[in-house]
């Protein structure tokens, strides 16, 4: 089975508007360094970035990725447009969001067939989703995302499993966050 992780990155400047409330960090950099972790992780797998920015492109470059210009409006454009341009290059697509506190493991994971949602630590939302391409899935990623894969899932008539206990449940959106785990 050929398997391709995806990483959708927003350009760093404006990554992580809600982390950016409330806190003095570098959220820039920091949103930089949690991309770094989960492109490192995510090796040896073929790992693709989809994006707008040239910056973020040339980093990804620089991180032995691919790249996929994007030019969506929003997440979820944006991991449609990937999920349907790589149908037929690869058999399933691990999409992971670039901002992973703890991300080991992504690139030698063994993964079942049929679609996994890893959820993150609120149960709510979806931070690593397995899928086999080609399915009719269209991708529901803001609030309660999980919930709405997994309806999504059920609508395609997709087998699916849900875990709620991986290290990947841990992301940093907000200044709790970075607190957690």
């Amino acid at each position: 089975m050929t398997e391709a992780i995806v990483v959708p990155l927003k350009r760093f400047d404006r990554a992580k508007e809600r982390l950016r409330q409330g806190t003095d960090l570098d959220v820039a950099r920091f949103a930089q360094d949690l991309a770094r972790g989960v492109l490192i992780s995510s090796q040896p797998r073929t790992v693709i970035v989809a994006s707008e920015d040239p910056d973020v492109a040339r980093f990804a470059t620089s991180m032995g990725a691919e790249v996929w210009t994007s030019t969506a409006s929003n997440l979820n454009e944006a991991v449609q447009g990937v999920y349907e341009g790589l149908r037929g290059r690869f058999d399933q697509l691990i999409i992971v969001h670039g901002d992973l506190r703890f991300p080991e493991g992504l690139g030698t994971f063994a993964f079942e067939p049929g679609i996994t949602l890893f959820a993150d630590h609120h149960e709510e939302g979806t931070n690593v989703l397995v899928i086999p391409t080609g399915l009719d899935f269209h991708f529901a990623y803001g609030s309660d995302s999980l919930g709405r894969h997994v309806a999504e899932a059920k609508r395609v008539d997709a087998s699916y499993r849900v875990v709620t206990t991986s290290p990947w449940r841990f992301d940093v959106d907000e200044p709790n966050d970075l607190d957690t785990a």
